[in-house]
């Protein structure tokens, strides 16, 4: 059996049919919206002096993994805990405080 969906956007200013949802962000929170082509350009034009005015933001989000210390190989740690009569689940994360064991042994 074959379904057809229709999805139908609704201006969300003034409830017409909508031609376009508009995503845009402001004090680090992103926001979107559904517009009609008149109230997506008066939303441009609003914008313009501030976007013209602005610096381009990286389009990378939150923050950026830094892995600053070098980490022994989990499966050493493992079998190095497992020896020593640490319980270590044999997949995921290991305890810190079997990472700070291994260390002082080491």
């Amino acid at each position: 059996m074959a379904q057809r969906v229709v999805v139908t956007l609704f201006d969300d200013i003034d409830g017409g049919e909508a031609a376009e949802t508009v995503v845009f962000g402001l004090d680090g929170r992103s926001y979107e919206i559904d517009l009609n082509q008149a109230n997506a350009e008066k939303l441009r034009s609003a914008l313009a002096p501030y976007l013209e005015a602005g610096r381009k933001r990286s389009s990378r989000t939150g923050k950026a993994f830094t892995h600053t210390d070098l980490s022994p190989d989990p499966a050493a740690v493992r079998a190095w805990a497992r020896s020593n009569r640490f319980e270590v689940p044999p997949r995921g994360r290991i305890p810190k405080r079997v990472y700070e064991a291994f260390a002082e042994a080491n």
